[in-house]
């Protein structure tokens, strides 16, 4: 095991956690498939879930930018059509991102979160 003394900025490891690494040392390969995350980082071996219900802020997070997407979709194509909105199209642009956003942001989210969590809340 290396000696993990020097934190990296939490830049950086919002950075890594964008990019599916390990805040700590950047590492890839967290996953062993798309939703199956490694326990601990196969190089430092930071340990991911800190205790149970750990990734619910990673489930927020997700939600929250599924979500933000959506209203601005909605939003968009409103204003572009007003004063006929055509709302089965809208349906047809926003049903495919609900269904397809989270699953794409999976992992993402997972590792972004781990990354929140030791640069923002590791300390408290």
């Amino acid at each position: 095991m290396t000696n993990h003394t020097l934190q990296p900025s939490r830049g950086l490891m919002l950075w890594r956690g964008l990019r599916r690494k390990c805040p700590r040392c950047g590492e890839g390969g967290l996953f062993h498939r798309w939703f199956t995350m490694v326990p601990d980082c196969p190089r430092c071996e930071l340990h991911f879930e800190r205790e149970p219900g750990y990734w619910v802020g990673a489930v927020a997070m997700n939600t929250a930018v599924v979500g933000f997407f959506f209203v601005v979709i909605l939003i968009a194509f409103s204003i572009a059509t007003v004063p006929d909105i055509p709302w089965v199209t809208i349906l047809v642009a926003e049903v495919p991102l609900m269904l397809l956003g989270p699953i794409a942001l999976y992992p993402y989210s997972k590792t972004l979160w781990v990354a929140i969590d030791r640069a923002f809340l590791a300390h408290l």
